[in-house]
C-alpha cells in the first residue's frame, strides 16, 4: 500500500478519496486553485498545494503543475478522482514518465475508450452489442446529414470525446440537424478539445443500465451489479440507484459477462463503468465504457458492503482484486440524489451564490452525505455547481424510496437556488415509486416535477411573523442590556401605543403578492391576524437558532433563515421565501425593465446569430451564452427588430449584463 497518494481534483470527489485514504493510513495531498483556498477538500487533506489561478485550464487540468506538486510533496501515487484528468491519457503517461503510479487503468485503456467511435469498432469485434448508427471518422457535414437520413430521425448526436452528459443533441428532423451539429460541436470543441461527432439511432424510451467493473494486473475482472441512471437532465444523471428495478437475474447476468468482456477486450485494470443503453423490451446496447470511478459509485458501495476507493488503491499497488465474483452480494437498495445550485424552472440553468444556510440530515447506517462545501462557501462559475451528494440505503426499494424522501425534506439549503425541490418531487412521482422510469422521464413529466413554489398559508405568514418579533425582542434586550438605561421605552418591543390596542402590521412579499399580518401583543403571546384567520402564536428561539413555536395550541420545530432579502421557513417539508418590507418604500423597490435582454448567468458569448437593424420572430435564437461547461441559447422572449448588439464572440459577461437591445413589435 501507498504511504502517501495526491488527489488531483477538488469538490466532493477530493474529500471522498481522503476519507478512505485516512482510513487506510495513507497521507493525502490536496491540489487547489487561487477560488479554493478555503476549501473543504484542502482542509481535510495533510498536505495542500497551490496550482495557480481559478480557469481549470490554468490549474486542475495544468498536468505539469499537478505532476510537480506531487514531486514536491513525495507523493508515490495520483488520484483523479473522475472529471478533470481522470480520463485524460496524456496525464497517466506523464505520471508513469515522473515515477508516479496514476491509479486508473493504462494508458492504452484510456485510449482506446477515449474515443466513442473507437470504443465501439472494438466493442462490435468483442461480440458486445451496439446501438445501430454511424461511428466512422469522415466527419463531413454533409455525410453526417445522409447517415443521420439512413438511420432514420429522431438520432442522438454525441461527442466522440465526450462524457458527463456534455456534447449530446436530440435531433428530430432534418430540419434541425444542421443547427444542432454546429452547436454540438461547438460544445464538443470546448468542453473536450475534439468536435468528431457520432450519429445513432435515438431509443424512444430507453434505460440507461451501467455495470460496475473492476480488474487487476493478475488478469481477474469481476463486476459489482448494476445501477439504473435513467433520470437525466440535459443527458446528466439526476437520481440513480442500485440494483436497477426490474432487472431479472439472467439479464443481470447477461450484461455483467458482457460488461467483463468489455473490460477485457482492451486489457482494462482498476475501476471502470460499462453503460449501457436498455430497449423497452430488455434488449441491452454497449453505449460507452467510463475509464474511472463514477459519480453514483456510492450506491454500488452501499448494495455490497464494499468501498471502491479502497480497491482502487489497493489494485493500483499491485494487490489482487479483494474479492472474487462468487463473493459478491447485493443486499439491500440505494438511491443517490445529486444536489446542484441550478434552477429547474429555467431548464436547469447553473446558479452560483453564497451558501448562507446548509444543512444536511444525520449521517448514519442509512444515510451518507459526501460534499466538497460548508456553510458560508460560494458555488462560483469556475467549477461545477454540485452541492452535495445524497445516498439512502434500506433493505428493499420501497423503505429505501421512503429513506430518500425524509432525507430530501431534512436537507437545507439557503443562498442560492438549487434542484432540492424537483428532486423531492420526483422521488414522490407515482411513476417513479413504481420503477417506471427511462431516460425521458423528466421531459414526459416536466409540467408536473417542475411546479410552482408552494403557497404561502395562514400558518407560514403566522410562523414568520413570530419570528420576527421574536428575533426583535432579543435583540432589543441585548440592546438594553448594553445601553446606558435598560428601562429606556426606545428599548421597547410590545407595539404599545397611546389609547389603542396594542397592535402592529407586518406586511410580506411572496412572488410579487403582497399579505399583510397585524399582529396583537397579549401577555405571554400574540394574536396574529392572518388574511383568512386568527391564530394564536408563542414561542422561542432555541439554542440552535431554530424556532420552537406553538400555533393555535399545536408545538412545533422549524428552521427560519434570516438574510438582507428576508426570511426562508423550512416548514412541513417544504421552503417558503418571504420578504418583510415597508409598503411606503414598495415603489422604489419595483424593478423596472425595458427592452433589454439580460445574461442569466456569468459566461462567455460563443455566437452571435443576429445584428443591429434585424427583424426577428419570437423564439428566433439570438446568441449563445457558455457558462459552467455548458451552452444556453437566448432567444427572442417576442417577434421585433435588434436595436443593438452589445457583446462580440469570445468575451465575457456578468450575471445581469444587458446582451442586447429589442425593439418589440407585440403590444
Amino acid at each position: 500500500m501507498f504511504d502517501k497518494i495526491l488527489i488531483a481534483n477538488r469538490g466532493e470527489i477530493a474529500c471522498r478519496v481522503i476519507k478512505t485514504a485516512h482510513r487506510l493510513g495513507v497521507r493525502s495531498v490536496a491540489v487547489y486553485s487561487e477560488a479554493d483556498a478555503a476549501a473543504r477538500h484542502v482542509a481535510l487533506a495533510d498536505e495542500a498545494v497551490a496550482i495557480g489561478p481559478a480557469p481549470a485550464r490554468d490549474s486542475y487540468l495544468c498536468v505539469e503543475k499537478v505532476v510537480e506538486a506531487a514531486r514536491r510533496t513525495d507523493a508515490q501515487a495520483i488520484h483523479p478522482g473522475y472529471g478533470f484528468l481522470s480520463e485524460n491519457a496524456a496525464f497517466a503517461a506523464a505520471c508513469a514518465d515522473a515515477g508516479l503510479v496514476f491509479i486508473g487503468p493504462p494508458v492504452e485503456a484510456i485510449r482506446a475508450m477515449g474515443s466513442k467511435s473507437a470504443a465501439k469498432q472494438i466493442m462490435e469485434k468483442a461480440g458486445v452489442p451496439l446501438v445501430p448508427g454511424y461511428h466512422g471518422d469522415d466527419q463531413a457535414d454533409d455525410l453526417l446529414a445522409a447517415e443521420a437520413e439512413r438511420i432514420g430521425y429522431p438520432v442522438l448526436l454525441t461527442a466522440s470525446a465526450g462524457g458527463g452528459g456534455k456534447g449530446m443533441r436530440v435531433v428530430e428532423s432534418a430540419a434541425e440537424f444542421s443547427a444542432a451539429l454546429a452547436a454540438t460541436r461547438r460544445e464538443s470543441a470546448a468542453a473536450f478539445g475534439d468536435d468528431a461527432m457520432l450519429v445513432e439511432k435515438y431509443l424512444l424510451r430507453p434505460r440507461h443500465v451501467e455495470i460496475q467493473v473492476f480488474a487487476d494486473t493478475q488478469g481477474d475482472v469481476v463486476h459489482l451489479f448494476e445501477r439504473d441512471c435513467s433520470v437525466q437532465r440535459r443527458h446528466q444523471k439526476v437520481l440513480e440507484e442500485a440494483p436497477a428495478p426490474g432487472l431479472d437475474d439472467a439479464r443481470r447476468t447477461a450484461m455483467g459477462r458482457a460488461a467483463i468482456e468489455a473490460a477485457r477486450a482492451i486489457g482494462y485494470v482498476g475501476a471502470g463503468t460499462v453503460e449501457f443503453i436498455v430497449d423497452e423490451d430488455g434488449t441491452f446496447y454497449f453505449m460507452e465504457m467510463n475509464t474511472r470511478l463514477q459519480v453514483e459509485h456510492p450506491v454500488t458501495e452501499l448494495v455490497t458492503g464494499q468501498d471502491l476507493v479502497e480497491w482502487q488503491l489497493r489494485v493500483a499497488a499491485g494487490e489482487p482484486l479483494p474479492l472474487r465474483q462468487e463473493a459478491l452480494h447485493l443486499t439491500g437498495h440505494a438511491f443517490e440524489a445529486r444536489i446542484y445550485a441550478e434552477d429547474p424552472a429555467r431548464d436547469f440553468l447553473p446558479a452560483t451564490g453564497h451558501l448562507a444556510h446548509l444543512r444536511f440530515p444525520d449521517a448514519g447506517p442509512h444515510v451518507r452525505i459526501d460534499t466538497g462545501v460548508r456553510e458560508g462557501d460560494v458555488v462560483s462559475i469556475h467549477y461545477d455547481p454540485m452541492i452535495a451528494k445524497l445516498i439512502v440505503w434500506d433493505r428493499d426499494r420501497d423503505a429505501a424510496l421512503r429513506r430518500l424522501q425524509a432525507a430530501l425534506r431534512a436537507t437545507q439549503v439557503v443562498g442560492v437556488t438549487t434542484n432540492l425541490d424537483f428532486l423531492a418531487t420526483v422521488a414522490a412521482h407515482p411513476r417513479y415509486s413504481d420503477g417506471d422510469i427511462d431516460t425521458s422521464f423528466i421531459d414526459r413529466h416536466r409540467d408536473e416535477l417542475v411546479a410552482p413554489a408552494a403557497p404561502v398559508t395562514d400558518a407560514v405568514l403566522a410562523l414568520a411573523s413570530l419570528d420576527v418579533l421574536l428575533r426583535r425582542r432579543d435583540e432589543a434586550a441585548v440592546a438594553a442590556a448594553a445601553g446606558g438605561d435598560p428601562g429606556s421605552p426606545w428599548h421597547q418591543t410590545s407595539g404599545w401605543r397611546l389609547n389603542e390596542d396594542n397592535h402592529q402590521p407586518l406586511h410580506f412579499r411572496v412572488d410579487g403578492e403582497e399579505h399583510e399580518v397585524t399582529v396583537h401583543y397579549r401577555t405571554g403571546h400574540f394574536v396574529i391576524d392572518t388574511p383568512a384567520r386568527s391564530l394564536v402564536a408563542e414561542g422561542f428561539i432555541d439554542s440552535a437558532g431554530d424556532l420552537v413555536a406553538t400555533l393555535d395550541g399545536t408545538r412545533l420545530t422549524l428552521t427560519v433563515v434570516r438574510e438582507e432579502s428576508g426570511l426562508t421557513l423550512f416548514y412541513g417539508g417544504e421552503r417558503h421565501h418571504l420578504h418583510l418590507h415597508d409598503p411606503a418604500m414598495a415603489a422604489a423597490d419595483e424593478e423596472v425593465t425595458g427592452g433589454g435582454l439580460t445574461a442569466p448567468m456569468p459566461g462567455k458569448i460563443v455566437a452571435v446569430h443576429v445584428s443591429a437593424g434585424e427583424h426577428v420572430e419570437r423564439g428566433a435564437p439570438l446568441l449563445v451564452l457558455e457558462a459552467m461547461k455548458m451552452e444556453h441559447t437566448i432567444v427572442a422572449p417576442a417577434s421585433g427588430t435588434v436595436v443593438e448588439v452589445r457583446f462580440a464572440v469570445g468575451e465575457q459577461v456578468d450575471d445581469g449584463d444587458a446582451l442586447l437591445v429589442l425593439e418589440s413589435g407585440d403590444e
